[in-house]
């Protein structure tokens, strides 16, 4: 017996080591061919981070082939790409509340529907639900320079938004995520002035010359 399971291991390891891809394991540590990726960005004092894999070209024909049109697709490798906001936003200009969210994409020659699901814990997009769907919203793909990983990254950063980019091939497709900086902050401060000592002055000075900075309503507690 002990024979014959150490002929099928060493039979099961061969083939792996034959496979074109590196092998993936569900019980070990070991690397992985579309490698795990972070990005985060703060907007006022909100924090928006996304969790990746960035699968790779590899010479593959990308757009409606290896990534088919019209379908759900997991906007990354491996598990479902998350992002989590701290505070609620508005995606494209409609509201999301904060949390964090699986993000699919369903991608087209024309225009990229992007969704926000309540599923965030998924492998890839095979028990995606589209009634556990938070937001839709609508993106239009741009030629870009090529990009053989995936790649998602913050750019035209303003002090109350920031467009989030997918970057493939030569593919981006950009969304526009926005915070209400000015309630936010607010119900920051409430919150944080109630915390600190009563017997300090600092917090309420930092706090009052924010908000005449900023040129805010002062902060009732």
């Amino acid at each position: 017996m002990f024979e014959i399971a150490r002929e099928g291991f060493l039979f099961c390891f061969s083939m792996a080591a034959m496979a074109a891809s590196p092998p993936q394991s569900f019980v070990l540590d070991l690397p992985a061919p579309s490698q795990r990726a972070e990005v985060s960005q703060r907007v006022g004092i909100t924090d928006i981070t996304i969790v990746y894999h960035r699968p790779l070209v590899k010479g593959w024909k990308i757009w409606g082939a290896l990534v088919p049109y019209g379908s759900v697709w997991r906007a990354g490798a491996n598990e479902n790409t998350t992002i989590t906001f701290s505070n609620p936003v508005l995606i494209e200009g409609k509201s999301l509340d904060k949390g964090k969210y699986g993000l699919q994409m369903i991608p087209n020659a024309e225009e990229w529907t992007i969704i926000f699901s309540k599923n965030s814990t998924s492998w890839g997009s095979f028990t995606y639900d589209q009634a556990k769907d938070a937001l839709r919203v609508n993106a239009k793909p741009r030629s870009a320079g090529m990009h053989n990983a995936l790649t998602y990254q913050f750019d035209e950063l303003q002090p109350d938004s920031a467009v989030i980019e997918l970057e493939w091939e030569k593919i981006a497709v950009p969304f526009k995520v926005a915070v209400n900086v000015p309630d936010i902050v607010a119900a920051s401060l409430k919150k944080q002035l109630r915390n600190i000592s009563q017997f300090t002055w600092e917090g309420w000075n930092d706090a009052t010359s924010y908000l005449l900075t900023e040129k805010l309503d002062l902060v009732e507690l």
